[in-house]
């Protein structure tokens, strides 16, 4: 029963912890709505270097972007190849908080994978046009519009009227801020992880002080809590039981380390579909060092959460070549990881 607790308080953790960072991601977009848009160079160079920074963004913004972008004829799809490889979904915002900076190294990797990789689809394969309809498709991009977040006058009359969703949303991020300055969650963080935490909270908890009810309501609530957070823990949740279980039964360690090519054959196939949660039973494993960075790497190559669903109904033949592409490059660098023995 401890140990069913344990997961279940380290779960709430990782989703807490997630949310405060997706919630500071949604925020960004909504204040600077469309701004990358009107950076887009001309050149297939520069439309790389847009994939894959949008790619690296935690979370489906930078993926449903750059496939509306695709879908209007914007970029290449060699630029969208690279995005979803730099991407890694929300899985992103879930590595990020359990091992921030192999989080980054591996990001830093897939993102210039992409790049090449990319660079490489746009240079072979020449029949791109027949991919799409030629018709425009609406998408989500996750912006609709400009946040006048800080109405003179407003903020108070806000308060006064405090909505149920503000006062749940305030009360969380501050329990979370009073539970981490207490020493009571991640104490074991190192210095400079401690102080991004504590001051992407206070951000967090002045951004759902302050916006108006609309952004709280439509973006904070509906998008960020509703859509993704729930996901996010059970699949958080799961994977740290099924884990939990598969250890007391079996050797796990020893299976991968003696079945590494099975589970790198898996992880791939894992990374095909088009949804987040799969790939938190990889990242879980590797945080406990029971997986190589190889097979994680080449699960992130092929898995992007799910910012292919949009491309979907775009081009069900060009989601069927990225994701072979995809696969390819991962299971090939996993090869190559594998045998340097990392």
């Amino acid at each position: 029963m401890n140990q069913f607790v344990e997961i279940l308080t380290h779960s709430m953790l990782i989703t807490g912890f997630v949310f405060i960072m997706m919630l500071l991601i949604e925020y960004i977009n909504v204040q600077t709505h469309g701004s990358w848009q009107e950076k887009l160079k001309k050149g297939r160079i520069g439309q790389y270097v847009l994939a894959v920074v949008l790619g690296a963004i935690p979370g489906c913004l930078g993926a449903f972007t750059v496939v509306s972008l695709y879908a209007h004829g914007v970029v290449s799809f060699g630029a969208l190849v690279a995005t979803m490889i730099a991407t890694s979904g929300d899985e992103a915002f879930v590595m990020l908080s359990i091992f921030p900076v192999k989080a980054i190294f591996l990001t830093v990797i897939i993102s210039v994978i992409g790049f090449a990789v990319g660079y490489v689809t746009d240079l072979v394969y020449k029949k791109q046009d027949k991919l799409l309809t030629g018709k425009e498709h609406p998408l989500p991009i996750h912006g609709e519009e400009f946040c006048n977040c800080y109405p003179k006058g407003y903020i108070l009359k806000q308060l006064k009227e405090i909505t149920f969703e503000r006062v749940l949303l305030i009360g969380f991020l501050s329990l979370f801020v009073i539970l981490f300055l207490t020493g009571s969650v991640m104490s074991e963080a190192v210095g400079w992880i401690k102080i991004t935490i504590l001051g992407g909270s206070l951000f967090a908890l002045f951004v759902v002080t302050t916006v108006p009810d609309h952004f709280l309501q439509k973006h904070l609530w509906e998008h960020v809590l509703k859509k993704h957070l729930l996901r996010i823990f059970l699949w958080t949740f799961g994977a740290l039981l099924v884990i939990h279980i598969l250890m007391n039964y079996i050797d796990l360690d020893t299976w991968i380390h003696t079945n590494t090519l099975m589970v790198l054959t898996i992880a791939v196939l894992i990374g095909i579909i088009p949804e987040s949660g799969p790939h938190l039973i990889l990242v879980t494993l590797f945080a406990q060092g029971s997986l190589p960075f190889s097979i994680l790497l080449a699960s992130s190559i092929v898995q992007d959460g799910h910012g292919t669903l949009p491309l979907l109904a775009v081009s069900k033949r060009g989601f069927i070549i990225l994701k072979i592409i995809n696969v390819a490059a991962g299971f090939t660098l996993g090869m190559i990881g594998m045998l340097f023995g990392f």
